[in-house]
């Protein structure tokens, strides 16, 4: 029984490592306040209240999808959250791909469809991009967690 799509992956919106450390931090604050507080009045049971909400939130967030790529049939499905646009490039139109570096900052927002200085972006964690080059020299920065992968099956992909 062979696979369906040509390339599948899905990116998650909570499973960047920074921004996990972030909000653990953050819970851990909110953890120790509740401990050291010296008044037992209503604010220290707002700290635990917080602390568990953050920790919830983390949860919750770890599952969820922010936008899942799809090759088939020459083409790239980007499909993002609930009321996010389906975008679908021809892979026809592509003249280059390479891998790159999303970005050399060490945080990086999540993005979906994110036009700026003539390309689109895709991004949800990690440092790898895989980027596609139009014939109008319009660039497609797509965040991936399997850059070698995705590169080899959208070269396979423009050959045949």
């Amino acid at each position: 029984m062979g696979n369906r799509y040509a390339f599948l992956e899905k990116q998650y919106i909570g499973r960047d490592y920074i921004r996990i450390c972030i909000r653990l931090v953050m819970a851990a604050f909110c953890f120790a306040a509740y401990v050291y507080e010296r008044d037992r009045d209503n604010t220290q049971d707002l700290f635990l209240v917080v602390g568990f909400g953050i920790i919830g939130v983390s949860i919750i967030l770890m599952f969820m999808i922010q936008y899942k790529t799809i090759i088939e049939d020459k083409k790239i499905l980007i499909d993002g959250l609930w009321s996010a646009r389906k975008v679908e490039i021809d892979l026809h139109t592509i003249k280059s791909v390479r891998k790159d570096t999303y970005s050399n900052y060490l945080f990086n927002n999540p993005v979906y469809n994110l036009h700026r200085k003539g390309s689109v972006r895709f991004y949800s964690s990690g440092k790898d991009a895989v980027v596609l080059t139009d014939h109008d020299g319009f660039e497609y920065f797509i965040g991936t967690q399997r850059p070698n992968e995705m590169y080899l099956v959208i070269k396979d992909q423009m050959k045949s």
